[in-house]
């Protein structure tokens, strides 16, 4: 038999028990005296010097020796297994020991009983007694046992598909100054859109340590997908789908779609630009310089400023807006403001007020100013229908013009083109100014070469660009003044007085008030504008 590492066996004499010690190998490890000592004390039964076993041990160096321990008659000493049993019972470890002359070698079953008296009750490794048992390598370190370990689980984990954290600080423009509008702290979702995915929990498998105990894996965090209204999940409870278009919101870890949006206070550097996909819902003010934009309703219960409104449904400002000459409600549907000062609007339904002062208002629909007040001074004010006030301009003679008795999208059609017309006429001037320096020149016999002619074949080629785009374009201003012309509907009605200063517009018949007119109605009949007491 051959080892690496120093070994000894017990050897029985004539005059008592020795230790035979053998040197370990190249690279082997030396003997421990405390490990030879632990082994003599559970095999012997006799007493024996320490002193002097730890000092031969000392001396003995490479060479193989005999020390004497016991003298006189000893029994002989069977093969032994040293046990040692982790602390954590994950595993347990064997060093063998090698019989004296006359001692009996262990089996299998020796082994195990002595692994059972140590506590060792699961996961006897067979390969390494196996091992054991054909080499009797002596002194060597055996794992004789191993636990079989716990399976740890997985939390179940939710992802969100929209974003969850609305604490995010403004952005810094490259002047340095701080971007307030565009905090995106709306997560706007879609009708079917995904808003969030639950992996399950995992659950661990318990395993066995070496004693025959439990090893528990960790308690894993179950979840569900918490949620409220318009929201659908799968018929396997995964996955969270929004059935309106809306934004989607996440309180105490749980769901929720709303398809109104609520700002709490004011529209402004806390809250910055909104754009939602369906109504919103301001329970304070609209700071001059922002903008909400609205797939729905805008409804705002303080004072709009100069701030820029733009829903695909209704305007509804229950306390009006102070635009400062700058602001613009902009609505696919009605404007309903307490009151309307310095204001850009434009509706495609109706717009009702208290009062419209110095505004640009153009409406579809009916333009109605009863209120308490039921002012319209100054601006410009445009109705698809009828215009409706108590008052129409001012004792001071302030202009203002109001006009019905067609879509104003038509009225203002016409008066783009109009523009786009004169634009091109002056566009045309330079084009020929152009094309007859350098037609002059080739009268003359002179070759346009290089760059001249390349300006001569582009600055044609505009020409005849422009020529064809006025032909369309006074083709669709004949419609669109016939269809003026012809229209002789819409009125306006003044249940009070119609001041000096005011320009009546009816289709495209004009009259200018003169002078004070009270409870009056204006119509077109024959062309012009007539007016008629109204009670």
């Amino acid at each position: 038999m051959s080892a690496k590492n120093a070994y000894f066996k017990l050897k029985t004499r004539p005059d008592g028990m020795y230790l035979e010690v053998f040197p370990p190998s190249e690279g082997g490890m030396v003997l421990q005296p405390a490990e030879v000592e632990l082994y003599l004390d559970a095999v012997l039964n006799a007493a024996y010097d320490k002193a002097v076993l730890r000092s031969e041990l000392k001396k003995m160096g490479n060479m193989r020796k005999e020390i004497l321990l016991v003298e006189g008659t000893i029994p002989p000493v069977n093969e032994k297994v040293m046990i040692q049993v982790a602390q954590d019972r994950l595993s347990a470890k064997g060093v063998f020991y090698p019989p004296s002359e006359g001692g009996l070698t262990m089996t299998k079953q020796d082994i195990i009983a002595e692994m059972v008296k140590c506590g060792i009750k699961y996961g006897v490794a067979e390969q390494n007694l196996e091992r054991f048992l054909n080499t009797r390598d002596y002194t060597e370190t055996y794992v004789i046992a191993e636990a079989t370990l716990q399976v740890e689980g997985a939390d179940a984990v939710i992802k969100y598909f929209f974003n969850t954290d609305l604490t995010r600080k403004p952005k810094l423009n490259e002047d340095g100054s701080v971007d307030f509008h565009n905090l995106d702290l709306i997560s706007s979702v879609r009708e079917g859109e995904l808003l969030a995915e639950l992996t399950p929990a995992v659950n661990g498998k318990p395993g066995i340590d070496v004693c025959g105990g439990l090893l528990r894996p960790a308690k894993v965090k179950q979840r569900i997908l918490r949620h409220g209204k318009n929201i659908r999940l799968s018929e396997d409870g995964l996955k969270a789908y929004s059935e309106v278009n809306g934004h989607a919101m996440l309180e105490d870890d749980q769901l929720f779609v709303s398809n109104v949006y609520e700002v709490s206070a004011n529209v402004d550097t806390t809250v910055g630009d909104l754009v939602y996909e369906g109504d919103v819902l301001v329970h304070g003010n609209v700071i001059a310089g922002y903008k909400i934009q609205a797939k729905g309703d805008i409804t705002v219960e303080g004072v709009v400023e100069g701030a820029t409104l733009i829903a695909g449904g209704q305007i509804i400002l229950k306390r009006g807006v102070q635009g400062m000459g700058r602001g613009l409600l902009q609505a696919e549907g009605n404007v309903i403001s307490k009151f309307i000062e310095n204001v850009t609007v434009e509706a495609g339904g109706y717009v009702t007020a208290d009062a419209i002062l110095h505004s640009n208002v153009t409406a579809k629909g009916d333009i109605t100013v009863d209120g308490k007040k039921g002012l319209i001074v100054g601006g410009n004010i445009r109705s698809g229908a009828s215009i409706s006030a108590r008052e129409l301009g001012s004792s001071m003679g302030t202009v203002t013009a109001v006009e019905v008795g067609i879509d104003p999208a038509i009225v203002e059609e016409y008066r783009s083109l109009e523009k786009e017309l004169a634009a091109n006429a002056e566009e045309m001037e330079k084009l020929m100014l152009t094309l007859t320096s350098l037609a002059k020149k080739l009268r003359m016999g002179e070759k346009l070469q290089g760059d001249k002619l390349l300006q001569f074949k582009v600055s044609n080629a505009q020409r005849e660009t422009l020529l064809k785009r006025d032909e369309e374009v006074k083709g669709r201003m004949d419609v669109l003044r016939g269809a003026i012309d012809s229209y002789e509907g819409g009125t306006i009605k003044v249940h009070g007085n119609v001041y000096n200063g005011c320009k009546i517009i009816i289709s495209n018949a004009i009259f200018y008030v003169k002078q004070e007119i009270s409870y009056c109605r204006f119509i077109k009949r024959q062309g012009e504008v007539k007016v008629e007491s109204y009670s």
